[in-house]
């Protein structure tokens, strides 16, 4: 871990993630990292029922602040807020009526008076808002008590930028028109050409009058007003795209976000209580066995689950399958075929969340079935553990498109829903009939590109320094 340079100006940010696991993830992580080498104190905003679903999910180590064991020699203080609506609301089950609370309801005022209260009382004072980007409101709040606002974006550039253009989009018939295009979007500066079906799910929806959609449009329309742009990625993978970003807005490849090996294990951000998978793992040979996650977020179907958990089982592929809790969002007691882990017992493994970073970082691991969420894909790269694709909604399409068309470090799992026999095939070429052996070459060159990013001198490093010294002026 860096030394602070205590002779550099000390920069006092509120850091404030969207209340989900892969937003919150890279923003405890960027916060660990400003604080221990860049000599930033930090203020970490986040609400109470999310604290309360991390102390359960991991008791021992959080109490009333997730940052105490990694408090020695970091000034970094943790907040925990009410967010206006009861802590026994069904966020994730009203996901539309939650967004629009964030959106028109009182989540914006709590916001103001929170954020007033440190500026009038904070020491050192604060001077730089860092907010992700998905908060409507975010240049409005910075602007009104006088501080620099960073907008922070935990996906692709590719996603940004598309987004940024939407008014393209819209404008050459590819959204919200009568008679949507089917053709290649090939007008995007910075963007060679995309297929539609490669587009974020939220463009696809016939309805877009919907909480989450307005949030998503507002938030644009915000961003435009954001004093600087911190994108997790590498300016190496998105080459095109960052340049011309880079011609409309000060934009910063500040990526991978990862916690530091000197903080590694320090500070528990996981929203349900983990497994350990690594006594198991230790008994299969390496590159034999398939982990399956679709993340945090995405949910299934019962039909689907089904589908998923008979091509496992007819693949005779060990697999480690993390079926998280509301996979289905409105779940039977019994989502898995009746038998099912009887009958992939010793080679199966199922359960309700895990340490990702341990298990793909272990030797067993040979491929990973994901849903393409941008923390998993990095996650996949910097342990070169090839991916079968499954994207689910929202940005993991594209995702799926820069991972498999343009890295070429992953194959596609299925084209739509999910078949037992698809699923089947696929899982034996990708893991026993060598075709990740191609995916690993490629994803070995793109390790070291990452690896490279992070050194100093590398792109990212010196973005962020970049970053900094706009702040110091």
């Amino acid at each position: 871990m860096e030394a602070p340079n205590s002779d550099k100006k000390v920069h006092h940010a509120i850091v404030l993630p969207l209340p989900l696991q892969g937003h919150l993830n890279p923003a405890v992580n960027f916060s660990l990292k400003l604080a221990s080498s860049k000599n930033f104190t930090i203020t970490f905003l986040t609400f109470e029922f999310l604290h309360q679903q991390i102390t359960q999910a991991c008791p021992r180590d959080n109490s009333d602040d997730i940052f105490s064991r990694a408090r020695t020699g970091l000034d970094i203080r943790y907040r925990a807020i009410p967010d206006g609506l009861p802590l026994e609301f069904d966020r994730a089950g009203k996901g539309d009526e939650f967004v629009g609370w964030c959106l028109h309801g009182g989540m914006f005022d709590l916001m103001d008076k929170e954020i007033e209260k440190l500026v009038l009382n904070s020491n050192p004072k604060v001077d730089v808002l860092i907010i992700d980007s998905f908060y409507p409101w975010a240049s409005k709040i910075a602007k009104k008590f006088g501080l620099r606002s960073a907008s922070f974006w935990t996906e692709p550039a590719l996603v940004f930028n598309l987004y940024y253009h939407i008014h393209l989009l819209k404008q050459h018939g590819h959204f919200d028109c009568p008679d949507i295009r089917k053709d290649p979007i090939d007008y995007i500066p910075g963007v060679d050409s995309i297929d539609p079906q490669d587009l974020m799910s939220y463009l696809h929806d016939k309805d877009i009058s919907t909480n989450i959609h307005n949030s998503i449009f507002q938030s644009f329309q915000e961003i435009r007003l954001a004093d600087y742009v911190l994108c997790n990625t590498v300016e190496e993978l998105e080459s095109n795209t960052i340049l011309a970003l880079q011609d409309i807005m000060p934009i910063f490849a500040i990526g991978p976000i990862f916690q530091s090996e000197s903080l590694e294990n320090i500070v528990s951000t996981s929203l349900w209580a983990k497994s350990n998978c690594l006594e198991w793992l230790g008994t299969k040979p390496n590159c034999s066995v398939l982990y399956v996650s679709f993340g945090s977020l995405a949910n299934f179907t019962q039909n689907d689950v089904v589908e998923i958990a008979y091509g496992l089982m007819e693949s005779n592929v060990d697999f480690i399958w993390v079926l998280r809790p509301r996979t289905v969002l409105h779940e039977s007691n019994h989502l898995l075929p009746m038998g099912f882990e009887d009958l992939v017992c010793g080679r199966g493994m199922v359960v309700p969340w895990t340490n990702q970073i341990a298990v793909l970082s272990h030797p067993a691991i040979g491929g990973f079935l994901t849903h393409c969420g941008w923390n998993s894909v990095l996650d996949s790269m910097w342990y070169e553990v090839p991916m079968l694709c499954f994207p689910v909604f929202s940005d993991q399409f594209p995702n799926q498109k820069l991972v498999v068309d343009d890295w070429k470090v992953g194959i596609n799992l299925c084209k739509e829903k999910p078949l037992r026999k698809e699923i089947t095939a696929q899982i034996k070429s990708f893991m026993i009939q060598h075709k990740g052996n191609e995916l690993r070459k490629h994803i070995s060159v793109l390790r070291k590109l990452l690896g490279n990013a992070l050194e100093d001198g590398g792109s990212s490093s010196k973005n962020l320094d970049l970053f900094i010294e706009h702040l110091d002026q």
